[in-house]
């Protein structure tokens, strides 16, 4: 279990020599990773109770949280009730006032109008203009500026749980792969992949399971994702799949491409520079490097087979408690690269109406390079 006391204690100490008064968490990956209350699988429209903008925690440089929650997430949420022993809980009830329970946790913090606040970068609008009424002079900042260098870099516990959620993500790419039919559709593919994480101990995709299949009689364009889900996957069709699985809070993500039919040796090569590229990604994610220098490296080896404008985005990102997370490799981001820090490596060749390639793994930096958290099934799969 992770030392949420430590991390807290981390936190405010930062929080102490950056002369930051209150810092502001609402359910969040940033309040899950500092105290251990845990986030849901989102929903597609909003879920809201009475007084929700307050929901948070109230953390300033010297004393345990407050945590302000409305009656109904209190009663019918119990995992955030359990995870705050120790801490100053208080609960809105459902006719509550949520500005006068707001206010008098500002009182009660010692909190001056023009106090300095980091807010979590996602938090809602409604709360921020709550808090500028009651702390008119407020000076607000990103909670990211504070705890981003605190997640940036994984202890041994928090790449163990990567390596797991890696696991799980392969557990299920291999039980697709014996599913795999011709004339199946992208939408069967979902279904099945969504399927074999939660099976395999995934407590939910860590992302919208994606696919990017591409072949001459398959009019897939990127942006026209929905509208062919359901057509038949008939040869000649490379199937590229873009997944991961949430364990223990953590997201992992993967990718493979298979071929449907028998691939010709254009699409053999470009697989082939795909997987080599990669490895000289992972190569160069080595401590002192750069992360646009890892992206220079890798991409050289498309560049110089000609395939360059078929590597459509970048490198990888660094992944943890998020999917994305800051910093990028990419040419833009010179961010240099430091142990324990966790990158996905996943370079492509993508030819819309012709072939994609692709291949991606979570990958940990080191001081002679990168360590992959899974290397399987790299040779190319054909159905």
């Amino acid at each position: 279990m992770p030392d949420y006391a430590a991390r807290l204690g981390a936190a405010q100490e930062r929080m102490a020599e950056q002369d930051i008064d209150l810092l502001f968490l609402p359910r969040s990956t940033n309040l899950h990773y500092l105290v251990g209350i845990p986030r849901e699988e989102p929903n597609f429209g909003n879920t809201i109770y009475p007084g929700e903008w307050l929901t948070g925690a109230w953390i300033t440089p010297n004393r345990p949280p407050v945590l302000t929650l409305p009656r109904m997430l209190a009663e019918f949420h119990l995992d955030v009730a359990q995870s705050t022993t120790g801490y100053d809980v208080r609960v809105l009830p459902d006719a509550g006032d949520p500005l006068g329970l707001a206010h008098d946790v500002i009182a009660g913090l010692g909190l001056q109008p023009d106090a300095a606040v980091a807010l979590e970068d996602r938090t809602w609008a409604e709360t921020v203009l709550r808090l500028q009424q009651l702390l008119p002079g407020a000076r607000l900042s990103l909670a990211s500026a504070l705890l981003g260098p605190l997640r940036a870099i994984k202890d041994a516990e928090e790449i163990a749980t990567l390596r797991k959620a890696g696991a799980i993500t392969e557990a299920a790419y291999q039980a697709t792969l014996d599913r795999l039919r011709h004339g199946m559709t992208t939408l069967d593919l979902i279904a099945e992949v969504d399927y074999q994480l939660k099976r395999h101990g995934a407590t939910a995709p860590s992302f919208v399971t994606s696919f990017y299949n591409m072949g001459p009689r398959l009019p897939f364009d990127f942006h026209n994702r929905e509208e062919v889900r359901l057509l038949p996957l008939e040869p000649p069709v490379a199937v590229s799949f873009d997944f991961g699985a949430i364990y223990d809070g953590y997201c992992y993500d993967y990718g493979r491409s298979v071929f449907f039919g028998e691939p010709d040796a254009e699409y053999r090569r470009a697989y082939e520079l795909v997987i080599a590229a990669q490895a000289v990604g992972i190569g160069a994610l080595r401590a002192g490097n750069t992360c646009a220098a890892a992206d220079a490296a890798a991409r050289s080896v498309i560049d110089e087979a000609g395939y360059g404008e078929a590597f459509r985005h970048r490198l990888g990102h660094a992944i943890g408690m998020d999917v994305h997370e800051p910093p990028f490799l990419t040419t833009a981001d010179d961010t240099e690269l430091r142990p324990g820090m966790c990158f996905t490596v996943e370079p492509s060749i993508f030819i819309p109406h012709h072939f994609g390639a692709r291949v991606e793994d979570v990958v940990v930096v080191g001081t002679a390079g990168g360590q992959p958290l899974t290397a399987g099934f790299k040779a190319l799969h054909v159905v």
